[in-house]
């Protein structure tokens, strides 16, 4: 790997001087195979030796052509990148030469293949610079390449278009018979973008319309979702793009339309050619970039572990909390857990969603895969669980199989897809749990963190 020009010296804590890594990782092997765990030692020295090494912030592999920090390099496998790249010229927004450049990154568990065994959806980030002579002009341009993307990538052979979100609620009140916030993104449906605007009711009962235009102009979250059909691995997939946009005015300085500049401490980009764009852009990060991920991500895993419990998604916070912050020994833990048979059911509860948005009327997407795909998930099921929580998740998922396949009730329907994925959640909040408060430093963080939410 080479690395290009540094745009921001981000500095990752060392692990302390007298760590010894060797006796260390010796011991944490012994522990986790006593809890059933096969922990990989010469891949965690291998891990943890990178980790201390330090070194320029970001790297390009000049043999794959990808990008990215270097502490997101160490797990991310090229093995499947043309696929991925397959995937991202579906999701990625461009626009004419001169006006709007790009940078498409994975994200997520897509960008950890080398650990994440069993990765959930496709997700993408994709950084957006447009070159405008005004802020309005630049949200106006931002509409349109959103609007004509969502448009003619509706639906293809293999990919169905389900919705984009722009812009934020004014008020509170309901779209679609749900209730809204004030302030929280508006999802809109295809039909809704292509009519270009979404009719809601305000708080008072009052009918009211938002125009995606004027949604344009205070973007806030913008995100593109589809689901595909994965020739590859003969299954289906969400894949999402949430895109963080910039506005190039005429005297070259750059402003994030949202407000705030994202860090790339998760993502690898998929496309070496877009490194000066890339380096352009972040130089305008901020230089307490590291300091705002590392609380925003100890946000994420106190809601995980206090409001929304869910231990896998609290995990996967973790481990990118503990490499950030030091704690390598524990996040070297926590990265053996992503291969466990177990953790597969972190994407079946991925897959759920993606079932049901795969069977939605006027869907692209073949009935026959989605069976395909309902059995497989069944056999997986049973390769990975055994007794009394293999039944019960068989169970749930041959019922969704069914509702999906035959019920236009919406209701219905709903509670179908919700009771599936309840039971998964609760056989993966269980697995990660148990194995997580197995480890004495990772039992005290998350009790400092329960406790902490009950003042």
């Amino acid at each position: 790997m080479t690395s290009p020009e540094e745009p921001r010296d981000a500095e990752v804590p060392r692990p302390a001087d007298d760590f010894d890594p060797i006796v260390a990782v010796r011991e944490m092997a012994a522990a986790a195979r006593a809890r059933g765990i096969e922990l990989d030692e010469s891949e965690t020295l291998r891990w943890l030796a990178a980790m201390a090494a330090g070194g320029e912030d970001l790297v390009v592999d000049a043999e794959s052509g990808t990008f990215g920090h270097r502490i997101s390099m160490l797990d991310f496998s090229p093995h499947e990148l043309e696929r991925f790249r397959r995937i991202g010229r579906i999701v990625e927004v461009t626009g004419p030469d001169g006006v709007a450049e790009s940078a498409l990154a994975l994200s997520g568990s897509a960008a950890q293949s080398k650990i994440q065994t069993y990765p959930g959806d496709c997700d993408y980030f994709e950084r957006l610079n447009i070159r405008a002579g005004t802020r309005a002009e630049a949200c106006r341009i931002l509409g349109e390449l959103m609007r004509e993307k969502a448009k003619d990538f509706d639906r293809g052979d293999g990919f169905q278009f389900i919705e984009g979100k722009l812009g934020s609620y004014p008020g509170d009140g309901r779209h679609a018979g749900a209730p809204v916030q004030r302030g929280t993104p508006i999802s809109w449906t295809p039909e809704e973008i292509a009519a270009g605007e979404l009719h809601w009711t305000t708080a008072d009962g009052a009918d009211a319309v938002i125009r995606w235009e004027d949604a344009a102009q205070d973007p806030g979250w913008c995100k593109l979702d589809w689901v595909v059909a994965d020739p590859d691995r003969v299954r289906l997939a969400n894949a999402s793009n949430v895109i963080d946009v910039t506005w190039e005015g005429p005297d070259g300085e750059i402003v994030p339309l949202d407000g705030y500049l994202d860090a790339y401490f998760q993502e690898v980009y998929l496309d070496a050619d877009a490194v000066p764009t890339f380096v352009k852009v972040v130089a305008h990060v901020s230089d307490d970039a590291l300091d705002d991920y590392v609380e925003a991500l100890e946000g994420e895993v106190r809601k995980y572990l206090t409001k929304n419990v869910n231990y896998g998604k609290a995990a996967k916070r973790m481990y990118n909390l503990f490499r950030l912050s030091g704690r390598h020994l524990d996040a070297a833990f926590v990265r053996e857990l992503f291969d466990e048979p177990a953790t597969m059911l972190y994407q079946v509860w991925s897959l759920i969603s993606t079932l049901d948005n795969a069977t939605r009327p006027d869907s692209a997407i073949p009935v026959e895969q989605v069976r395909a795909q309902a059995d497989d998930l069944v056999i997986e099921v049973t390769r990975a669980l055994e007794g009394d929580v293999e039944i019960e998740i068989v169970d749930a998922l041959l019922a969704l199989r069914r509702t999906l396949e035959s019920s236009s009730d919406a209701v219905l329907r709903s509670s179908e897809v919700e009771g599936a994925r309840t039971r998964v959640v609760n056989v993966v909040n269980g697995f990660f749990k148990d194995k997580l408060e197995s480890v004495p430093t990772i039992r005290a963080y998350i009790r400092d963190v329960q406790a902490g939410a009950a003042h």
